[in-house]
């Protein structure tokens, strides 16, 4: 069985003595299974364990097919309007000059803009590792410049050559 797959119990795999049923065309209340069963058969319909953990157990008589159906079109509806984070990426070196810093910036704060995570790392090459601070501080400052459009997530952090920080995107009121 997939993991989008939803499965329940349904009529004769429900081995619980009583039920309470619950749903539109029916008296809810507390019934034996048994009796619960002839009901859901006599309206042509499935009876269908909807929770397990409840004392007696709930069941709804319904047509299983067409509520399977709701549920995965519930399912997928859950899935299309999760957040789908996108992360871009704005490369230093230890000594960027302003002009480029400020090129790079006015990058940074679009992708913010647009709701993008930006992944800020300064990368050290060869020996220009010396220049760490310098490299945090670089970082710190575009932080600092972009704190009206995003704010930090993680502060710099050596990761290898590379000093790395992250910055989110500010809800939008």
């Amino acid at each position: 069985m997939s993991k989008d797959t939803i499965s329940f119990r349904i009529n004769e795999e429900i081995t619980e003595p009583q039920v309470r049923l619950v749903g539109d065309n029916v008296e809810q209340g507390i019934y034996s299974t048994t009796e619960a069963l002839r009901m859901a058969e006599e309206q042509g319909m499935d009876l269908v364990l909807i929770t397990e953990k409840a004392n007696p157990p709930v069941c709804k008589i319904i047509d299983y097919k067409k509520f399977l159906y709701e549920q995965k079109k519930k399912q997928k509806e859950i899935q299309a309007n999760a957040a789908k984070i996108i992360v871009k990426e704005i490369r230093f070196g230890p000594q960027t000059d302003d002009h480029d810093f400020e090129f790079k910036k006015k990058h940074a704060k679009a992708f913010l803009e647009e709701g993008a995570k930006v992944k800020a790392y300064v990368f050290f090459k060869g020996r220009s590792i010396v220049y760490k601070e310098q490299g945090e501080i670089l970082l710190l400052r575009l932080a600092q410049e972009l704190e009206d459009v995003g704010k930090v997530e993680s502060m710099p952090k050596l990761e290898g050559k590379r000093m790395i920080m992250i910055i989110a995107p500010k809800k939008k009121k």
